[in-house]
């Protein structure tokens, strides 16, 4: 079969890691386990990590990228894949706090691939109404982007978000999902460009990266870490909440505890979220008409163009691929 997949690591020239080709498909030996047929997979950053080394211990070599996708089970049955390896019974009915949990290409073949093998579990059901590319986008970004805003932090219609940083498949996700739900999203970028395309989400207003704001919001949403971090602690209220779902710029900004305990300001880790909320993540889109940002879609034979792409940082939105067999095979909007 025909698959992306990362054969070593290099953190100065990672996609020269990267091998599109073919690829020996996956067999099941458990009846836990399935297989499905990949119709629509979409990239991530943790893709990039992985060819650039930047892995956890239990990382395997070489192995088939990718943690998103939706595709056609065995039984015929459309389904959206969820990305995470775990038992819900070690972490307390959260699959994302078990110990030994791993993400698809971590431990097990990932999505770029025509076949993948996944737990009978991890497979839910896809909407009608919604395609499979669309469907691809929902996995990652999107489920860590509802879990911020509808677990990790209580939030009333009108209170306001700020998200920081604007065209990742998180923070898109952020602005189009809190817009829905009756938030006022205001949103940060660098470019004039970015801040228009969110405004055009949803965004009520934009601003440039550590702009003074006109007052402070209830919620913080922050992917970036260091590049942002006292701009996020300087713009909450008081009591106010900050979600941190990862930190593209650095993991180690200045602590600023004298703003969390004298403004007893709450600070919150969030990580993709459980099989059930992907669930409600595709039934939510539906009932509020959401189309997931797909920056472009281009065949897995050029799954190459995209990872350059994701990796110069000119995309706003996901990048979904094809794959061959499918009807979305030859669709190119790049």
């Amino acid at each position: 079969m025909l698959a992306a997949a990362a054969l070593a690591t290099d953190a100065d020239d990672p996609l020269r890691c990267l091998h599109v080709g073919a690829w020996a498909p996956p067999t099941v030996d458990d009846d836990d386990w399935t297989t499905i047929s990949v119709v629509a997979a979409a990239l991530n950053h943790h893709d990039l990590w992985t060819l650039r080394g930047a892995v956890p211990a239990k990382q395997r070599l070489p192995i088939v990228l990718g943690s998103d996708a939706a595709g056609i089970d065995d039984d015929g049955n459309e389904v959206i894949v969820y990305p995470v390896i775990g038992d819900r019974a070690a972490g307390n009915g959260d699959e994302t706090l078990d110990p030994d949990r791993s993400v698809l290409s971590e431990v097990f073949d990932g999505t770029l691939a025509e076949r993948l093998a996944v737990p009978r579990r991890n497979l839910v059901p896809k909407p009608p109404s919604m395609s499979f590319e669309e469907a691809a986008c929902l996995p990652s970004a999107w489920l860590t982007a509802y879990r911020m805003l509808f677990e990790r932090v209580s939030l009333a219609s009108g209170d306001i978000v700020l998200v920081q940083g604007a065209g990742g498949g998180v923070s898109t996700a952020l602005i189009v999902l809190g817009s829905a739900a009756g938030y006022r999203m205001w949103v940060t970028s660098r470019t004039e460009q970015r801040r228009q395309a969110a405004e055009k989400l949803g965004a009520e207003t934009t601003f440039a990266p550590g702009a003074r704001l006109p007052q402070r919001v209830d919620a913080v949403m922050d992917t970036v870490g260091a590049a942002t971090w006292s701009h996020s602690m300087r713009s909450v209220r008081d009591g106010g909440r900050i979600v941190v779902s990862g930190a593209t710029s650095g993991a180690l900004p200045p602590a600023e505890l004298t703003h969390v305990f004298y403004r007893q300001v709450s600070i919150v880790g969030s990580t993709l979220g459980t099989r059930d909320q992907l669930s409600e993540l595709s039934h939510f889109c539906v009932a509020h008409g959401i189309t997931p940002v797909i920056d472009r879609v281009l065949p897995l034979t050029r799954a190459h163009a995209g990872f350059a792409a994701l990796a110069a940082g000119s995309v706003f939105g996901k990048i979904v691929i094809a794959v061959p067999g499918t009807a979305a095979e030859h669709a190119d909007r790049s």
